[in-house]
């Protein structure tokens, strides 16, 4: 049985290090390169829609897509869209390869024009609140326009709602980046409870927007994931309809690179949207987004896809979870969320530790996403949180980066200990 960390003597540590650093040793001389910084999927992966590139026909409702027009997606696209999110059509905008394009165009929208309010561009300061551990990417759109970002604790159910509540008081606080399943990068999926309070929200800023970045909505490693309760169906209870622009993707259901993307609203803001659109765009990737019907054909033919997908990906993560098991389990320094779908583990280690974890696995070949990455401003005030990404190296490969990984983490917690 493992002791913990802290009730070791001082020869204890040293010798558990000595121990360590040999197994490290003999990792530096294998001279790695293997990389799991980002929730990229495998070729493996890639190689299940190579089927969408053969299309036979480019008419989709009799119209030929090739051409001008149709700027908020094909009805095929939107409707498929709609199935998958348990919207109506008329609430889907089809966009380009990925969501993080509508977030970033809707941030704008609110910036330069505003949504039914002043512009944010016209105020003072503006802020929003950020759920942490987060979506680094949430995060530089938001640095990007200069916007504030409030750090929001993440709990086993989802964020901190009491301060929610208490932050939103405040008319300066404009909205909320969210990952509602399998947070990013904890795994976690909100609760119903959450998601009601989140609906029931009665900021004080009338132009409050939360965005609901469903990145991971249909993303499970086997039959029993998470069910997140359907935000939409909720909103209207509360007179909320407009609150929440949700955004979801096929980015890691198909192609990262040439995937379809899609944002979901209520009728105000679909209309403010397409308004914007029709200064913007003609339309986006209509070939594509047909491409994208002909292969699946429907949300049933989505979900089955997804399967191939989760074969792929639970050994990935049950290697990774079981080396931090093994290794790290009942010894006081780290602890971690075992996530049932999505593309990340969250490792949490000795508050001081994580930037040196990151640089001893970067010394013998592994690279990690980049410490503070999963706080706003890349600031990380515990030095604690490390973002795995399984997703990418081969099983052998992860094997090894996920076993040397944990070695770093005790070899810094030894350090730390240490002095």
């Amino acid at each position: 049985m493992a002791k913990l960390y802290v009730e070791m003597s001082a020869e204890e540590l040293k010798a558990e290090q000595k121990v360590l650093e040999n197994r490290y040793n003999d990792f530096k001389a294998k001279n790695l390169k293997l990389d799991m910084s980002r929730g990229k999927p495998g070729a493996d992966q890639l190689d299940l829609s190579d089927a969408m590139n053969h299309v036979e026909s480019y008419v989709s409702d009799g119209v030929d897509i090739r051409n001008y027009g149709i700027m908020d997606g094909i009805p095929s696209c939107k409707k498929l869209f709609a199935d998958l999110m348990g919207v109506e059509s008329k609430n889907v905008i089809v966009g380009p390869n990925a969501s993080l394009t509508l977030m970033f165009d809707y941030i704008s929208q609110c910036f330069t024009h505003g949504v039914g309010d002043t512009p944010w561009c016209k105020l003072d300061e503006v802020k929003f609140l950020c759920p942490v551990p987060g979506y680094d990417r949430h995060f530089t759109i938001l640095e990007h326009f200069g916007i504030k970002m409030i750090n929001i604790e993440m709990k086993a159910d989802g964020p901190d709602m009491d301060a929610i509540e208490e932050y939103i008081k405040d008319e300066s606080v404009k909205g909320m980046f969210c990952v509602p399943k399998y947070s990013n990068p904890q795994g976690i999926t909100f609760s119903d409870d959450v998601v009601k309070r989140i609906a029931a929200l009665k900021p004080a800023a009338k132009d409050f927007r939360i965005i609901w970045d469903n990145a991971y909505c249909i993303h499970d490693l086997d039959d029993n994931g998470d069910v997140l309760l359907n935000i939409f169906d909720v909103l209207p209870q509360f007179g909320n309809e407009d609150m929440v622009i949700e955004v979801c993707s096929t980015s890691k259901i198909t192609f990262p690179g040439a995937g379809v993307s899609a944002l979901i609203a209520s009728d105000n803001n679909i209309a403010a949207i397409k308004k914007r659109l029709n200064a913007q765009t003609i339309s986006y990737d209509k070939m594509n987004q047909h491409r994208h019907v002909e292969f699946f054909k429907n949300a049933d033919g989505v979900k089955a896809h997804m399967k191939k997908h989760a074969a792929i990906l639970k050994p990935k993560f049950d290697i990774v979870l079981k080396h931090l098991d093994d290794e790290l389990s009942g010894k006081g320094i780290a602890q971690w969320f075992n996530p049932k779908g999505g593309y990340f583990i969250s490792l949490d280690v000795m508050n001081g530790c994580a930037k040196r974890v990151g640089e001893l696995c970067r010394e013998a070949g592994v690279v990690l996403t980049s410490v503070g990455a999963t706080y706003p401003y890349g600031v990380d005030d515990k030095d604690s949180n490390i973002r795995i990404a399984p997703s990418f190296p081969p099983v052998a490969e992860l094997d090894l980066a996920a076993e040397l990984l944990c070695i770093c983490v005790q070899l810094a917690c030894i350090e730390k200990l240490i002095g």
